[in-house]
């Protein structure tokens, strides 16, 4: 009896799957259709020619020129990193599409592709996205910087298509820096001063722009390993040290410039007595009256402090222990 019955549910399934086929083949050749069809669209946005059809617009004479690209190292195409050994200048710019239509009609727009920069309608993300499938893999600090936090995009400082990026000339970087950071600007033009506005120093010696673990996007771990790049005599270690010396260069010096001699906060005696006390010294400068002659010194006036204690950064002297040799 079953086996009289078993043939019937197979032979249903033979069926169906006979009855399925086409429908599998037409829907496996709608796909394929389908990626052809994407395919073509994809080829078709890009141009055929590559950057000499940008060109045909963006001569010498155009409001955009781009020709002094080809004296910088993205237009090398014996480099298999540039851009122009890949798509040229889609590779920056994506595929050009309608953009390269060669006539418009009265009042008829040019299709847009992506710009860089601070007027580009496209999200500095996206741009710096860009920049950062050639530039990242980890040889910059990018991700979760400060100049990431405020939106800064790479085009803000960096000028592509320039011969000479003013971002990496030591002379012309600090301008670059300043379209910012006012308040540095200003610290630079007090009398004391590092001497960056000078040509002499770049802000990079001192910051990695591209992002840092430490504090003020500092170069070194530390303020003072920062600082111990130009002043390695400062490092020590001491025989008698000076306390503030060996916690922070800031707690007497300002870093970009001030009023006061040698980039102090304050000048001696009032910089010493913020930490030292007045009590049991021959001196307190203060106020005239606090000195021992009731009239203000003239050692005061002029080195203070320094007149005696002269190794304020600290001493290798036996009997340096009041850093006065």
């Amino acid at each position: 009896m079953n086996n009289k019955i078993a043939p019937v549910p197979v032979l249903l399934v033979l069926t169906g799957l006979f009855l399925s086929t086409p429908a599998l083949a037409q829907t496996s050749e709608a796909s394929s259709d389908k990626a052809d069809a994407n395919q073509a669209h994809s080829a078709r946005a890009y141009s055929e020619r590559g950057a000499d059809t940008c060109l045909k617009c963006h001569d010498e004479d155009s409001k955009f020129p781009v020709y002094s690209i080809f004296k910088t190292k993205h237009a090398v195409r014996a480099d298999k990193r540039t851009p122009f050994a890949k798509l040229q200048c889609e590779t920056c710019h994506g595929p050009i599409g309608e953009h390269g239509k060669m006539v418009l009609h009265k009042g008829e727009k040019r299709a847009a592709i992506i710009n860089f920069g601070l007027k580009s309608a496209v999200p500095v993300t996206q741009q710096n996205a860009i920049c950062q499938d050639c530039h990242g893999g980890g040889r910059i600090n990018w991700k979760g910087s400060n100049h990431e936090a405020v939106d800064v995009a790479c085009a803000s400082c960096h000028k592509i298509h320039a011969p000479r990026d003013p971002v990496l000339v030591k002379y012309e970087q600090p301008e670059v820096c300043y379209q910012c950071h006012k308040q540095q600007r200003a610290d630079f033009y007090k009398p004391s001063v590092h001497p960056v506005r000078f040509g002499v120093m770049t802000c990079s010696q001192c910051h990695n722009v591209h992002g840092a673990v430490t504090a003020s996007l500092l170069a070194r771990p530390t303020l003072n390993q920062t600082c111990y790049g130009c002043h390695p005599e400062k490092r020590g270690p001491f025989l008698w040290e000076h306390a503030p010396v060996a916690e922070n260069c800031a707690l007497c010096h300002f870093p970009h410039g001030s009023i006061q001699p040698a980039l102090l906060i304050k000048r001696p005696p009032w910089l010493c007595q913020q930490c030292h006390s007045q009590a049991g010294h021959p001196s307190i400068a203060l106020t005239p009256a606090g000195l021992p002659s009731g009239t203000p010194s003239g050692l005061l006036l002029s080195g203070a402090c320094t007149n005696c204690h002269s190794q304020v950064h600290g001493s290798n002297h036996p009997s340096g222990v009041k850093l006065m040799r």
